[in-house]
């Protein structure tokens, strides 16, 4: 049975998830992580709904199991729209939150109407997303483009030593997959009929935003999910009573916008989106001395990838990572 010390899961298909993590790390200081890197079995972007709901609902139930849990943050786009309303079914009692593309957020954010997205085929041909798209329609024109093959890029840039971005080549693919993507959406800017904000639908992608921004220009927005999803973690915490004690003094501390999430089984039913985050912000989220012994990093993948990402994007040492297996 979950305490209130009990840690929180979190988990994503691969090392994209590190990009929320990060930003709960920052927000929840008093509380434990466990986070799971499917990296085994992905991309989840490119895979079947089938598919990626039965990693889901295996990476849930080990979780629960193996390291008694309290919550559960679906830090993947593509796992979001394809199972996290079975598992809220199956798993009534865990405080569950989940991604989806910042749609909303974005249209208070543009000025020329004009809003691109960019995500995981999975993600981006879903019902969820049809049913959101379908809502916000005629609320501004979208430029909707499927970037295959960039999230797995993004791992694999993780997995040598020694650079920012990965090897020489890889780096270039990244890159490259980038330019490609966005070019072909049209041009950015703040000029009229220009797209002026850039909804970020897959958490690999705000480890790549030197090289979006290259692209776009310096005054797109970028909007992604961290921070909401950390603030939408500690309300659902608090509406349960399992908030550790020490945290739940400054339970009030940051009021939860309801255009950036809800509570669970409410109206957006638990998911986070973002507010527009300013043109000139960095991604993600400093943490001030971060105390290894508040995370576990498991993957079912190679551990050095997993390492590497750790040590480059939360300075966390390659002893809080290990393998694991997952069936």
């Amino acid at each position: 049975m979950p305490q209130a010390s009990s840690p929180i899961g979190v988990f994503d298909s691969g090392v994209g998830g590190l990009s929320v993590l990060r930003a709960l790390l920052a927000a929840l200081p008093h509380e434990r992580f466990v986070y799971l890197a499917d990296s085994a079995h992905a991309p989840y972007g490119e895979r079947g709904d089938a598919y990626v709901s039965a990693r889901t609902h295996a990476i849930a139930d080990y979780l629960c199991a193996e390291h008694d849990i309290k919550a559960l943050v679906v830090a993947c786009n593509t796992a979001t729209a394809a199972a996290i309303h079975e598992v809220r079914s199956s798993r009534p009692d865990l405080p569950l939150v989940g991604l989806e593309p910042a749609i909303k957020p974005a249209l208070a954010a543009t000025r020329t109407g004009h809003i691109g997205v960019i995500g995981t085929r999975g993600t981006l041909t879903s019902a969820k997303f049809a049913r959101l798209m379908a809502s916000v329609a005629e609320q501004a024109h979208f430029v909707i483009q499927p970037c295959d093959g960039l999230a797995h890029a993004i791992e694999r840039s993780v997995s040598r030593p020694g650079t920012v971005t990965g090897s020489p080549v890889e780096a270039t693919e990244t890159g490259r997959l980038c330019k490609t993507y966005l070019e072909a959406m049209g041009a950015f800017g703040t000029a009229p009929g220009q797209i002026d904000t850039l909804v970020l639908g897959c958490t690999h992608y705000v480890f790549v935003t030197d090289e979006l921004r290259a692209i776009t220009g310096p005054d797109v927005r970028f909007i992604e999910t961290g921070e909401p999803v950390a603030r939408q973690t500690q309300r659902l915490l608090h509406a349960a009573g399992l908030a550790n004690a020490t945290a739940a003094a400054g339970a009030d501390a940051e009021p939860l916008s309801e255009t950036s999430a809800t509570r669970n089984g409410g109206p957006s039913d638990g998911f986070a989106s973002a507010k527009a985050a300013a043109p000139q912000s960095q991604p993600g989220t400093v943490i001030a001395t971060l105390d290894p012994s508040r995370v576990q990093l498991l993957t079912t993948g190679p551990v050095e990838m997993l390492q590497a990402a750790a040590q480059r994007w939360l300075d966390l040492p390659a002893q809080c990572c290990s393998n694991v297996l997952v069936p």
